[in-house]
């Protein structure tokens, strides 16, 4: 029987490659003055420009803006870091996010089983509701928190257990739902299930060690939950 669900962004309800390939590009096509410096920087993000594909060590794919803003800072000029920042979630917040299911029929049929809905997210806040009110399916969730909403990110329990004390959550009732290892053992460390989805960049094969279950997006987890009520 579970109570909540809390799911990750990118890779979980949007597509990674179709929607973050779009931030990428627009990142290398500010910072980047020519094809070499694009492929450098691509390098550096774990990003192939000419096949616009992700590497599976991509730190776009797990770690947070200031993160990746870190990593990239030191290989450009005339932008400071906190300029740097500001610009990353302003890009975040107007990439085209393409849904991996259809986000206002799944979630809603989870909203009518009673769960509580949240999305924790390494992204920032900001973009994070953008993308959610975008998508027609903000009002769906309870809750939703950013790698910069207090909490820290992911692969640290911050946002989930924060999740669990605003609604007053019992851990084995509730499940994390992620495309990436760092979703899987931020659920674990806060006592959860560990749900995985295969609509990011990580295969079964790397998920399945870490996960209660491998689904092939969210659109089957609500048979799974159900399946859980009945066991």
């Amino acid at each position: 029987m579970l109570d909540a669900v809390i799911f990750d962004k990118d890779g979980t309800l949007f597509d990674f490659r179709a929607s973050w390939g779009a931030f990428t590009e627009s990142l290398l096509a500010e910072f980047a003055p020519d094809a070499e410096a694009a492929r450098k920087l691509g390098g550096i993000l774990g990003y192939d420009p000419a096949m616009r594909e992700f590497a599976a060590w991509s730190p776009v794919i797990s770690l947070t803006t200031p993160e990746i803003a870190a990593i990239l800072h030191p290989h450009l000029s005339g932008i400071s870091l906190n300029a740097l920042n500001d610009r990353m979630g302003a890009l975040s917040a107007a990439a085209p996010m393409v849904p991996a299911v259809p986000l206002r029929e799944v979630l809603g049929g989870l909203k009518a089983r009673g769960l509580v809905l949240g999305l924790a997210t390494n992204d920032t806040e900001m973009p994070a509701r953008v993308h959610l009110e975008r998508a027609g399916v903000l009002d769906l969730f309870d809750f939703v928190v950013g790698c910069d909403s207090g909490w820290g990110g992911k692969p640290a329990p911050g946002q989930l257990l924060e999740f669990l004390r605003r609604f007053d959550l019992t851990p084995s009732r509730v499940a994390m739902v992620g495309d990436s290892l760092h979703d899987l053992d931020a659920g674990r460390a806060a006592g959860m299930h560990a749900v995985a989805v295969l609509t990011g960049i990580a295969t079964g094969e790397d998920l399945a060690p870490h996960a209660d279950v491998v689904l092939r997006d969210i659109a089957a987890l609500g048979a799974w939950i159900d399946g859980q009520t009945a066991a």
